[in-house]
């Protein structure tokens, strides 16, 4: 109870501070003088609304319309929390806004409207149509979203889709496609049973009949029962799937079926069912939180069977986020007039098309894999993949092209894949797949400061999230007090390496530490009494194989942890020095600063390493490291002694690490802008490509800039992440945030996982 409450109230704290919500308006103009203000409203706005009085079509060119998608919803079927009313739908709808921006870039206005009348709907959604590139319906309850749909798609000149129906339609479709294609069935020759008669299973039946499935084939069942032709019940759509033969139960209907289709309720389908149905079955389970038949009982049931649910736990999820974001951002970017049928079906070619590609290492990397391959553990494509919205988008805009439906046609469509990769630099989606890697394979983490509120709070989060096991280290009085004040009633080890009852293991720590230190001033006497310290006790805890990883840091100065991790721990095999980087989630995507906390004037020799590890370091995480040796001059501009070391180092990886992308001495400018980098020494390595790692000259260099990142821009900063050591040992910064401490614990259990 305790664990719901927290989390209960960690929910509702997220979404009212620091500021009520989670989306807000930016400027994307200049705004700081009078003549600025003058352009943007009287008199200058005049001028571009004479121009679109002129013509309409203008207001594509002067204002935001053509990248503006309304979500909107009257609350009637909020997310399995049914008719709760438009403002406590308003959540949700910010939500999709979110995940419209972070995976499409789109902007979005959430409009809740105040009526259950289809015709206030619809005239409603007509009068706001203006202002707006397109509309995405959410939430509204059947059979009133189907009218509401229909009529606006046939009333407006912009793209309107209902994603609760369409979503999951088309990114089931692509995995039918694929799941065909691995049973060796044809689709006209198919049966399939239907568990669920809504909107969203209405809509994937109706896809699956494009596809080739013959309605006299599909048997759907409601709540009550198989759909019959005599039950008058049934809406004009239901209909269409009313069978005239005699009411049946589920298992007598999945006798020999090659396909089930579950958008239901959890847990209704049992092995015996599942071994009744045809060879290869297709499991498409799909209600949250529980599919119709659980993930891993169904493997363990039938070897051939080729499985896809709703969650991100088990392979094959069919997340609506891999299409409603790119259909919208193709159909905006050729200003279409509708969503139609070869869109949505160009989506599905597109995500099927994109399962049977190589697959990117940052996906591999997300999911724990060597090497994810198209089969039936992969039929469908991750939403980690950073390809969708090059893949999907421009699918879609050819479709409507194709299709007659677009007014502003793609003439360049390498210029336009650019766009879009433009438009997703800031890749918030990276620390989801730190997190998601941790989840893989959880690790047991030492958090030596877990007597302070905030430190634990991040403990909390890594238990309940499954990136970790904590071991909480500290006075433990006053852990169980805040504990029991978080809620955080989980049971995990905690110690306290000062009280008596850990003299045997202390005892143990340091015999183990004086071994190794005797010849180096260290006494036994020394080593007892350095293991009542938590950080030199949390380390012998990782040396001795009783914890997999240390987070440290929050209350102390860098100087004085990372002593005694050094002391302490070894460095990597090969390692001659050690150092840290920092990731920096960008508005251009991830960056690696290097060294941002020790190395303080690093010679030629250190900062070739340190780029080494670093390297190595972004690679780990699935990016191709492209690497500036950052500096105040610019290819041998300076003489002086900071500006020739950086030309030393990369001088030495340029002879000894010839396939490495890496140059300078540049200054930052000239290595973050690609062009005027090309236009002023095109003879770099770098020119033309874009820069996601900067390696400094020296460590307050490095600091101060990660530091100003941060605070002024607001960028979140994974890291310092240390690099050269042989345990998974990572330091906080002073003072670190909860999300920080969270991130830092999930790189020590990637770190951990890795070194196992």
């Amino acid at each position: 109870m305790m664990e719901k409450n927290s989390k209960r109230r960690e929910a509702l704290l997220y979404h009212a501070k620091p500021t009520p919500g989670k989306i807000q308006v930016i400027p994307t103009k200049k705004y700081a003088t009078q003549r600025d203000l003058s352009l943007a409203y009287s008199p200058g706005v005049a001028e571009p609304c004479l121009e679109i009085a002129k013509d309409v079509n203008n207001v594509y060119k002067y204002t935001a319309k053509g990248n503006l998608v309304a979500v909107i919803s009257n609350g009637t079927a909020v997310l399995g929390l049914g008719d709760i009313g438009p403002e406590a739908s308003k959540p949700v709808m910010e939500g999709k806004g979110l995940l419209f921006k972070i995976f499409a870039g789109i902007d979005v206005f959430d409009i809740e409207i105040e009526t259950k009348d289809v015709e206030d709907f619809i005239q409603t959604v007509k009068n706001i149509a203006p202002t707006f590139g397109g509309i995405n319906l959410e939430d509204i309850k059947a059979p009133e979203s189907f009218e509401i749909e229909r009529r606006l798609v046939e009333e407006l000149n912009i793209p309107v889709m209902h994603d609760d129906q369409h979503g999951t339609a088309i990114i089931s479709s692509a995995a039918l496609l694929n799941a065909l294609e691995l049973a060796d069935k044809k689709p006209e020759d198919l049966k399939m049973v239907v568990s669920g008669a809504g909107s969203a299973a209405l809509a994937c039946a109706d896809m699956y009949v494009l596809l080739g499935l013959k309605i006299e084939n599909i048997l759907m069942f409601n709540s009550k029962g198989v759909l019959t032709k005599d039950n008058t019940s049934l809406s004009v759509l239901q209909q269409r799937y009313a069978t005239d033969k005699k009411p049946m139960s589920l298992d007598e209907a999945l006798v020999d079926a090659d396909i089930f289709l579950g958008l239901s309720s959890g847990n209704i389908m049992t092995p015996k069912m599942l071994l009744g149905m045809a060879k290869n079955p297709i499991v498409f389970a799909m209600a949250n939180p529980d599919p119709e038949i659980d993930y891993n009982l169904a493997i363990a049931t039938r070897k051939d069977v080729i499985m896809a649910t709703g969650r991100s736990d088990h392979p094959n999820q069919v997340n609506n986020v891999l299409g409603f974001p790119y259909i919208f951002r193709g159909a905006l970017d050729v200003r279409a007039t509708k969503i139609n049928e070869p869109m949505k079906m160009a989506a599905v070619r597109a995500l099927a098309a994109l399962a049977k590609e190589h697959v990117p290492e940052q996906v591999n990397i997300a999911y724990g894999a060597t090497k994810l391959t198209f089969g039936r553990e992969y039929i469908i494509p991750s939403p980690f993949d950073p390809r969708l919205i090059t893949v999907v988008a421009p699918a879609v805009a050819k479709a409507a092209m194709d299709s007659g439906v677009a007014q502003n046609p793609i003439l360049d469509w390498r210029k336009y894949e650019q766009e879009l990769l433009d438009r997703m630099g800031n890749d918030t989606k990276m620390v989801r797949m730190i997190a998601d890697r941790a989840k893989m394979n959880p690790k047991r983490i030492v958090f030596a400061e877990a007597d302070q509120l905030d430190v634990l709070k991040a403990a909390q989060v890594v238990f309940e999230e499954g990136i970790g096991f904590p071991i909480l280290l500290g006075k433990k009085e006053i852990i169980l007090e805040l504990k029991h004040e978080l809620g955080f009633d989980a049971e995990v080890e905690i110690i306290d390496p000062k009280i008596n009852e850990e003299e045997s293991r202390r005892n143990k720590y340091a015999n183990a530490f004086w071994k190794s230190r005797k010849r180096r001033g260290i006494s036994l006497y020394d080593a007892q009494n350095l293991m009542r310290e938590r950080n030199y006790f949390a380390a012998m805890m990782v040396n001795e194989g009783e914890a997999d990883a240390l987070v440290t840091g929050y209350s102390r100065s860098y100087p004085s942890v990372v002593k005694p991790i050094l002391q302490l721990i070894n460095k990597e095999k090969g390692a001659s020095i050690v150092a840290t980087t920092n990731m920096m989630i960008t508005a251009r995507g991830p960056m690696f600063l290097s060294d941002t906390a020790i190395n303080i004037n690093p010679t030629a020799d250190d900062l070739a390493k340190i780029a080494l590890m670093t390297a190595n370091t972004a690679k780990n995480f699935g990016i191709e490291p492209i690497i500036a040796m950052v500096s105040f001059s610019n290819f041998g501009s300076s003489t002086s002694d900071n500006a020739s070391k950086v030309r030393d180092a990369v001088a030495f990886l340029h002879e000894n690490y010839p396939e490495m992308i890496i140059d300078g001495e540049i200054q930052a400018d000239f290595a973050l802008n690609p062009e005027m980098l090309k236009a002023k020494f095109p003879f770099s390595k770098l020119a033309g490509k874009k820069v996601n790692t900067l390696i400094f000259p020296n460590l307050e260099s490095a600091n101060i800039t990660y530091k100003l990142l941060k605070e002024l821009d607001k960028i979140d900063s994974i890291g310092p992440i240390m690099l050269g050591m042989g345990k998974p040992v990572h330091i906080f910064q002073l003072g670190a945030s909860v999300e920080e401490m969270v991130n830092m614990a999930a790189i020590a259990v990637i770190d951990a996982q890795a070194k196992k």
